[in-house]
């Protein structure tokens, strides 16, 4: 059986209850009071926690971009200028933290860059999301991992070999590794869930779970199936939004279908056992010719 995790309170592993996490990521659009409505949407729906991210541009966007003009909710700026008015502060973050303790629900972050670890240290979080764009930023793994607390590691847009290296870099007791495609949207042709089971193979003592990026709900099913430990989906209030991650988002209505899926999946999964149930006894009775 492969070993399990503590995020919060709860264990996340093979044989605990699917993990499901809403990432609002960036889809506040800088807002902190729709940062608040998609948390309560992902509350309603009954996920374990949901997830923001946490930048410093400067740092995370490369040089030739930082001053390519894109048109934005703010107008036509530079895209280093729009992703400091995507992000959070510390006063938006504390009320993040004083509307995760109302609601009772868990709140953590993807860190991309070093110095946002030592800005989100100041909170206490249950755990660190590396995301995919920062499985290479070798001195960042070290950082989260001098933390101590539980990491998981996103994998999309990378290669084993780097998976691998990456792994190497971090503490496989307080790792959970994610399987991922980073298209947003993302085609079904390219979400290979079957990496799952490859990475559960490498790392039969590391939980392995999906963060999904496609449209619809069925493959974050099939993950569960397959063996995904943990679930992410992004959460939107509306797909239409502005955004580059809102298409390839979950509205509230689909993440409460998605709990209830996952929910459903666990139970239908079963232990592998063959037995008679009681509720077969009718049928076997009326129905069976031989050997009754």
């Amino acid at each position: 059986m492969a070993r399990a995790i503590k995020i919060g309170d709860q264990w996340v592993g093979e044989g605990y209850p699917t993990y499901i996490v809403a990432e609002i990521g960036i889809n506040h659009n800088g807002d902190i009071e729709i940062a608040k409505r998609l948390m309560n949407a992902a509350y309603l729906a009954g996920v374990d926690a949901v997830k923001f991210q946490k930048r410093t541009p400067e740092l995370c966007v490369p040089p030739d971009q930082q001053n390519v003009m894109r048109e934005t909710p703010w107008g036509y700026i530079t895209y280093l200028e729009y992703r400091r008015k995507m992000e959070f502060g510390e006063a938006e973050y504390r009320e993040i933290d004083a509307h995760a303790r109302e609601l009772g629900i868990t709140w953590f972050a993807s860190v991309w860059d070093e110095p946002s670890v030592d800005f989100l240290e100041a909170f206490n979080p249950v755990a660190y999301k590396i995301p995919s764009a920062a499985l290479t930023d070798h001195g960042l793994l070290r950082k989260v991992r001098a933390t101590g607390r539980p990491i998981i590691l996103s994998t999309g847009m990378s290669t084993f070999e780097q998976i691998r290296e990456a792994v190497k870099l971090l503490d496989a007791d307080n790792l959970l590794i994610c399987h991922t495609t980073s298209t947003y949207p993302c085609p079904p042709e390219e979400l290979n869930l079957r990496m799952i089971q490859t990475l559960k193979r490498e790392y039969p003592d590391i939980p392995v779970g999906y963060s999904g990026h496609e449209v619809g709900l069925i493959p974050s099913v099939v993950a569960v199936a397959l063996g995904a430990c943990l679930i992410e989906r992004h959460i939107t209030l509306d797909r239409a939004m502005w955004g580059s991650d809102q298409a390839a988002s979950v509205e509230p209505g689909g993440f409460e279908r998605l709990v209830k899926y996952i929910r459903v999946t666990e139970q239908a999964l079963g232990d592998g056992v063959k037995r008679v149930y009681e509720s077969e006894l009718p049928s076997l009775r009326k129905l069976r010719r031989f050997g009754v």
